[in-house]
């Protein structure tokens, strides 16, 4: 047996060894996985004191099947709707706490991030077609799609400061949402932080040379605002006020998962949205840039598994330190996160409706 066992091995590599040489030496067109940066680590993620680790089985669904990828969650309370953008173009509001769902405005492309505005309507983060201003009477308005002379080709988190500052984020502006596995595979800084001025209508960039940026939050001072960089399993702050003005700090860094959108509750605490957690699939995947390689030029072919599990929600404090976290094995892809009353609501890029979590009875938040 040993013997025909080695014979195997032998074909084996004769077969995979001129496959391997092939990769190695073909470089697809426009597409060049790079390393991770220095500061991306593979060591102990940080960890939560309370963890809620069975999501799913404390999560009930509202919605169901009218809500296809409802990815980002703002809370009008005065009239106690919950808004989400939808895969199908359709920013819709759902009764909280009664469950009904309504389609309010269609902005014609893919919206991600919401957020309302000071007049009641609603600044969308739309992936297709840029920045958005939704009025109350549903009118759509184009606010922004290129900075600098770099056109936005993944519009993706937004948030809006006191003083009507609006501040977002382009996850990249090489790869679209639909090639948004392509952007993470090729590992390249493609993403900006940028704010939009409405009483001059100027977009300015803040940061650049981001990974996949993500969600942003404005603190409840005014002074900063946190972004989420996915691909880095980081968050930081970006300084909007006073002596350290224009800067960028470490806020939170080797999250146990890929952070999406992260939003205040109001209560001392950001809730960030973990769209997968950390597996060794991953760890393989951003360590070896051949094996990325890989992974995209069979991606041509068939569809390749990336190993999504264990997404779900962190909450920390204002200083980034965690206080709670809820995931699941069976969860992926969840992508905003709201809390609300004393329910934590959740989205998906894939579901067809939002989760919701009933804190009070949640051993994660009662061990306070």
């Amino acid at each position: 047996m040993a013997v025909g066992l080695v014979g195997v091995l032998k074909a084996v590599l004769l077969v995979l060894a001129p496959a391997a040489l092939a990769v190695a030496l073909y470089n697809p067109r426009d597409f060049s996985p790079a390393p991770m940066p220095p500061e991306y680590t593979y060591g102990a993620v940080v960890t939560a004191p309370r963890h809620e680790a069975r999501a799913l089985a404390v999560s009930e669904r509202v919605g169901e099947g009218r809500l296809p990828g409802p990815e980002d969650l703002a809370y009008d309370a005065a009239g106690g709707w919950l808004y989400t953008g939808c895969a199908d173009g359709w920013v819709r509001r759902v009764s909280v706490p009664g469950g009904d769902v309504e389609d309010w405005a269609r902005t014609g492309g893919r919206p991600l991030g919401v957020v309302l505005a000071a007049d009641g309507g609603l600044v969308v983060a739309d992936a297709d077609i840029g920045l958005l201003m939704v009025s109350p009477s549903k009118k759509v308005e184009l606010l922004a799609d290129a900075a600098e002379g770099v056109g936005f080709a993944m519009t993706d988190g937004v948030d809006v400061a006191a003083d009507g500052t609006i501040y977002f984020t382009d996850a990249s502006h090489k790869y679209s949402l639909h090639d948004h596995m392509t952007d993470i595979l090729e590992a390249r800084p493609h993403g900006r932080l940028m704010s939009f001025d409405p009483s001059t209508r100027r977009t300015a960039v803040l940061a650049r040379d981001l990974y996949f940026a993500n969600g942003v939050a404005v603190s409840p001072d005014q002074s900063s605002l946190v972004f989420c960089e996915t691909l880095l399993r980081r968050c930081s702050r970006y300084h909007i006020r006073g002596d350290k003005n224009g800067t960028v700090e470490k806020f939170i860094d080797n999250l146990p998962g890929f952070p999406d959108n992260i939003r205040y509750d109001g209560e001392g605490r950001y809730w960030i949205a973990l769209s997968a957690g950390r597996t060794l699939q991953w760890d393989i995947l951003t360590k070896y840039p051949f094996v990325r390689k890989l992974v995209y030029l069979a991606e041509k072919f068939v569809a390749v598994p990336h190993g999504l599990k264990n997404a779900g929600a962190m909450s920390v404090t204002l200083d980034g330190e965690p206080v709670s976290m809820y995931t699941d094995p069976g969860l992926a892809l969840a992508t905003g996160c709201l809390k609300v009353g004393e329910y934590l609501y959740y989205g998906s890029l894939t579901e067809t409706y939002i989760s919701r979590i009933d804190l009070t009875k949640s051993k994660a938040e009662s061990q306070e």
